[in-house]
């Protein structure tokens, strides 16, 4: 066996996407396919309007939300896949050495894919167990019958076995991709990058420098998962509280609670790699007798403009999604609120934010403090 189940543990960071991924377009999608059942029973047209802006609704989260959600997947899952090849690189150079084919090997790393099946299930029965109180959401206003939840079963296979099929597909294929490198460079283990000093237009960077510059490019996945995660902190919690006042307080701990999920869970995942990418640079640094706070700014320190980066992203995509749906897909129902940007979910969110992020920040200088090269060189 190639990848032990211990290691396939480590695709729980897609498992949660997943799951969000499926919870929310579970929601919609059995919604809308349950709310087409009924649309001969509406006879005023409030009910017809209502209806028309629920369908779109559901499409427009579907599409922007799901699809982002997906893509993210995608990129854990390749991220996951080159870390694994980077870090087990001896052992599978050995068996290319004797005569094991590249694909022969790569079949193995379809676990990682099987990973996406386990979230999607989650993801699929949590969102069914919800579905009641959801439609009793969605149809507050009374103006459509009552719908009971329909189990539809092209849509458990869409969301959930087709993804798996997917993603394990991916997975294998990359992973042979990957696996055309040759034997002597995956036995080297080649996943340092260079620190070197370079000529800049009339100065030269500082060693400090080069270390953060060599950070952000030895690893370019965890500048994406550093900007998704305050994206999602950004973008979802100001969502949630600006829709207190345009949906029902339910739905708005939901999509708080997704962003949360997911921005914790990215973020957690991106710097646990980076401290164990950059060790070795680090207990060089330790011993050559840069303090603690040198070497945090220099590694950790390198990704706080990337999250801020994603947290003026997450803001104005919120605002432009929120004023989107509001403008367009609810224009024609009546007593709808209009929609303006919320400073005060912009400033309690971003104050939030810097605090939450700044202790995460703590917590992983205290991991840099343990890096010594005594250590390394004793594993």
């Amino acid at each position: 066996m190639v990848i032990s189940y211990r290691d396939a543990l480590k695709v729980v960071g897609i498992i949660i996407v997943c799951c969000c991924a499926v919870f929310v377009c579970t929601l919609f999608l059995n919604y809308n396919l349950d709310l087409c059942g009924i649309e001969g029973e509406l006879t005023t047209p409030a009910a017809v309007a209502m209806y028309y802006a629920q369908i779109d609704m559901g499409r427009v989260t579907v599409g922007v939300t799901g699809g982002c959600l997906v893509a993210t997947s995608a990129i854990m899952l390749v991220a996951y896949i080159k870390n694994y090849i980077d870090s087990h690189g001896r052992e599978l150079g050995i068996l290319k050495a004797i005569g094991h084919s590249r694909i022969s090997v790569a079949k193995h790393f379809v676990v990682f894919g099987l990973g996406t099946l386990v979230g999607c299930i989650i993801g699929y029965v949590a969102s069914y167990i919800y579905l009641p109180a959801f439609y009793r959401t969605q149809n507050a206003d009374g103006l459509f019958p009552d719908m009971p939840v329909t189990f539809h079963p092209e849509l458990f296979i869409v969301l959930t076995l087709a993804p798996a099929a997917v993603f394990s597909a991916i997975a294998v294929l990359y992973a042979f991709m990957r696996l055309k490198t040759p034997v002597l460079d995956l036995m080297r283990e080649k996943r340092e990058y260079a620190v070197k000093m370079r000529q800049g237009k009339g100065q030269k960077r500082t060693f400090l420098k080069e270390v953060a510059v060599a950070t952000l490019k030895g690893k370019k996945s965890h500048i994406f998962f550093v900007a998704f995660s305050a994206f999602c902190f950004s973008a979802m919690v100001q969502m949630a509280i600006s829709m207190t006042e345009i949906a029902s307080q339910t739905f708005s701990w939901m999509i708080g609670g997704i962003g949360l999920i997911l921005a914790f869970t990215t973020i957690f995942m991106a710097l646990s790699g980076v401290v164990r990418g950059n060790s070795k640079t680090i207990a060089m640094m330790h011993a050559f007798g840069y303090s603690d706070g040198e070497c945090r700014r220099a590694v950790l320190g390198a990704y706080r403009p990337i999250s801020y980066i994603g947290f003026v992203v997450g803001s104005v995509y919120q605002y432009a999604l929120l004023k989107l749906i509001m403008t367009f897909v609810f224009a024609g129902v009546d007593n709808i609120p209009d929609y303006n940007f919320s400073w005060s979910a912009l400033l309690i969110t971003f104050a939030a934010f810097v605090l939450t992020y700044e202790l995460i920040m703590y917590v992983y200088s205290l991991k840099l403090k343990s890096l010594s090269l005594k250590s390394l060189m004793l594993e």
